[in-house]
């Protein structure tokens, strides 16, 4: 029989990177850099609410997660990537939604309109905008989660003095997976030829 030439094994892929994302965050721009750099990497973006996305980081069922004001803790690491700026979400034809922006006095002067609960937590925010739309009052939060649930019966002003809400990458300090150093150097803007 004859020899056999030793031929190089190939490099074993790990599996996908799963990156959970909360509503209003647009991953796209990372997923599209993600293919150039890694054409055979694979990377899985699940759209989550905030609660299920730490919960699926907990688990080992996401390996990351895009999620709103999560601070670093014993369990994970947490890199703020941006802040995002607060808007008012009412009624079109309302009073708040002639004004070009408000503050929160204006808010509080608001008799007539009841400021609506927002979770973003157990919530996409959708129903909160469906109880904008129903005329029940306003409703405040990101303008990132305002504009992906946008409707042509309410409108969106800012809120100049509202408090921000920051995105941050998250990820478990026990058991990364090993392609999450080269998802945070997407994130964080480095180059292909750039190194750490």
């Amino acid at each position: 029989m004859p020899a056999t030439p030793n031929r190089p094994q190939p490099e074993a892929r790990p599996p996908a990177l799963v990156v959970a994302f909360v509503p209003g965050v647009m991953p796209a721009k990372w997923e599209r850099i993600w293919r150039e750099r890694r054409p055979r990497g694979r990377l899985e973006l699940t759209p989550m609410l905030q609660d299920a996305a730490l919960t699926a980081l907990a688990d080992g069922t996401a390996h990351m997660a895009l999620v709103r004001d999560t601070s670093p803790d014993d369990d994970r690491h947490a890199i703020e990537l941006y802040r995002e700026a607060p808007v008012v979400v009412a009624p079109k034809g309302s009073l708040p939604a002639s004004l070009d922006s408000l503050t929160r006095a204006d808010l509080a002067s608001l008799d007539d309109l009841a400021v609506v609960d927002v979770d973003l937590l157990g919530s996409s925010g959708l129903d909160a905008i469906e109880l904008v739309a129903a005329n029940v009052g306003v409703a405040v939060m990101p303008q990132s989660v305002a504009r992906a649930h946008s409707r042509k019966d309410v409108v969106a002003r800012p809120l100049s003095d509202g408090v921000e809400t920051r995105v941050s990458l998250v990820w478990p300090i026990v058991g990364a997976h090993p392609l999450v150093d080269e998802f945070i150097g997407i994130v964080r803007g480095r180059t292909a030829n750039s190194s750490r």
